[in-house]
């Protein structure tokens, strides 16, 4: 059995090969919850396997994520190809080109397992920057075996609260070598829109205070677990869901939870599942089958447990409510979700993208996932898709750019004079305002961007070095059009001919519309062609500008014909030999001194 992979995907694989090949250090693949890492994951190990004979590791924390893996390279690549080590599944493959493990179960075990090529590290924000850990007593124990191991690390969020980043010069995962953007997913079709809706009462989460990058649970739970917030939210959570599939609930506590189940059957008559650490395997399994609606559920029957109502039979059937502690994030699966109640404040911003991160598997029964929030997430970490932790973790904690509709609730960008949900006319704001918005939709895309028509007075090029980057770094071409007899007004467009995956991409298609010549691999060979009068003169673009993008982008290009290449080629020879330098295509290295705008994210 084979799969295609989408273009995202298949982008990420050769990210991963071209940073394995061209650097000595460990690479990072970033897709969004419900992107389908796996996936990638799949096919980098079937390519090692098959290409070159290699020997792949699969590591993760959770069984349902090794189970969800294995299955996926089962399907790829056989199962006489594909192990299983783990306690929870009652796996202990060691001798298999690829072994799914959970890393519970064999950080002591690295001699057991023998030597690897690869290890895989499935969300890997996990992965310690620093300390003993198991993720790094595996690796080290793994690197004695295998000096030439190489790790990567594949994430929806790769930062921790605490510490910043995951990919640093010291950390065991040192770059991100592809990223694939939640607003480009969603405009793809491969992720479900998002739309929010704050609750009705308002919580003041002011005097929680923050331990290890998060809420002090005890004080969370006890500012949401009051009898007429608990029944307030209820209510709220099954009249706004009347039309909805599933609703998948964040409680802040073991005893909100059981109040919020108990408010749903003793005040509404209706079943809500509950699942905790607490809860044991069949307990869990046999709710979230049901939840899921899977219709064959005598497969836990053997076991004796009881269901968490107390009864004395397992309650059969579907269940649209489901309302969980921390346990329902990572490694679950429940692609009909279309509702995400968010009962508990987190100051994580990794919690509130898992959270949130469960409606956006696509599927055919949902036109978008509605988020309720009655904690005050969405305003304080702002858009899923546009999340900046750095003023956090320095103690900053301005205001998400985000305000809430007064008529419907909306949680919309506060760039909108107008609410897309429901029509209502926001006055105009007061003179007064100063820069800093003061709140942030649920996804950031629901700002409409502003696209301006410009006509081009002249274009440069450069060279552009990253501020601070290693010299060795990638360079990318900078394009600044000249849009007035100003100088000061222009905009710059950078493309990436030395960067791996989707960048490069966009560069081979921005260059294949200005010239004939061949694609250049780097920079510098690029910089020569354009000073030597070889790509397409640009004379009108399509600058888009949105409040929460730092720069405009160019959308469009009007261009010129393209120039002949042989006369191109004739300029460039005439350079070289009065240069005496050549680059890769044996023509000379373009003069052009590198910029240095450190700001621009490359």
């Amino acid at each position: 059995m084979s799969f295609e992979l989408r273009p995202y995907q298949r982008a990420a694989v050769d990210a991963v090969w071209e940073h394995l090949r061209t650097r000595d250090d460990n690479p990072c693949v970033v897709i969004p919850t419900g992107g389908g890492k796996s996936h990638v994951i799949s096919e980098v190990c079937r390519e090692a396997v098959e290409n070159w004979r290699g020997r792949v590791l699969v590591l993760t924390h959770v069984k349902e994520l090794v189970e969800q893996n294995a299955e996926k390279l089962v399907a790829l690549l056989g199962p006489d190809v594909v192990g299983i080590y783990s306690a929870g599944l009652g796996r202990r493959d060691t001798d298999h080109p690829v072994i799914a493990a959970g890393i519970q179960s064999v950080y002591r075990r690295a001699e057991e397992l023998g030597p690897f090529d690869l290890c895989i590290v499935d969300e890997a924000h996990l992965l310690p920057p620093d300390g003993e850990g198991m993720y790094r007593t595996f690796l080290a124990d793994a690197k004695a075996i295998s000096p030439h191991l190489r790790v990567i690390g594949l994430t929806a969020t790769p930062y921790r609260m605490t510490t910043g980043e995951i990919c640093g010069p010291d950390n065991i995962l040192n770059a991100v070598c592809y990223e694939a953007g939640v607003r480009d997913l969603i405009v793809q079709g491969y992720l479900c829109p998002l739309v929010s809706k704050a609750g009705r009462e308002k919580i003041d989460t002011s005097s929680l205070h923050i331990r290890g990058g998060e809420f002090i649970a005890g004080e969370a739970e006890e500012l949401m677990d009051t009898d007429s917030r608990v029944r307030a939210a209820v209510r709220e959570i099954v009249e706004r869901t009347a039309d909805r599939n599933a609703c998948l609930i964040f409680a802040a506590g073991v005893k909100h939870g059981e109040h919020i189940v108990r408010v749903f059957r003793e005040h509404h008559g209706i079943e809500c599942g509950f699942v905790t650490g607490n809860t044991s395997i069949a307990q869990r399994d046999h709710a979230i089958a049901r939840f899921r609606g899977d219709s064959e559920l005598s497969f836990e029957e053997k076991q004796q447990s009881l269901f968490s109502t107390g009864n004395s039979t397992r309650p059969t059937g579907p269940l649209k409510y489901l309302c969980n502690i921390n346990v329902l994030t990572v490694g679950f699966d429940a692609p009909h979700i279309d509702c995400i109640a968010m009962l508990r404040p987190t100051a994580s911003p990794g919690f509130y993208i898992q959270m949130t991160g469960r409606g956006f598997r696509p599927h055919p029964s949902k036109k978008d996932c509605l988020v309720l929030d009655f904690a005050g997430n969405v305003l304080r970490h702002g858009p899923v898709d546009a999340i900046s932790v750095g003023d956090r973790l320095k103690g900053g904690g301005g205001e998400a750019p985000v305000k809430e509709c007064p008529a419907c609730a909306a949680l919309i960008h506060a760039g909108y004079a107008t609410c897309p949900q429901c029509g209502n006319v926001f006055p105009k704001p007061e003179a007064k305002h100063e820069a800093q918005a003061s709140d942030a939709a649920i996804l950031s895309s629901d700002v409409q961007p502003v696209d301006e028509e410009r006509t081009v007075t002249e274009v440069r090029y450069s060279i552009h070095h990253k501020r601070g980057a290693p010299e060795d770094h990638p360079r990318t071409l900078r394009a600044e059009y000249i849009l007035g007899s100003f100088y000061q007004d222009r905009v710059s467009e950078f493309l990436c001919p030395e960067h791996p995956g989707w960048a490069r991409s966009k560069f081979e298609r921005w260059w294949k519309e200005r010239t004939d010549l061949p694609f250049p691999k780097s920079a510098r060979s690029a910089l020569e062609v354009a000073e030597a009068g070889g790509l397409a003169e640009p004379k009108r673009i399509t600058v888009r500008t949105t409040p929460l993008e730092d720069y405009p982008r160019v959308i469009n290009c009007q261009l010129g014909p393209k120039p002949d290449p042989e006369d191109t080629l004739e300029r460039m020879a005439i350079r070289q030999e009065a240069t005496g330098d050549e680059d890769e295509w044996g023509e000379p290295v373009g003069m052009g001194a590198d910029d240095d705008f450190g700001d621009i994210p490359f």
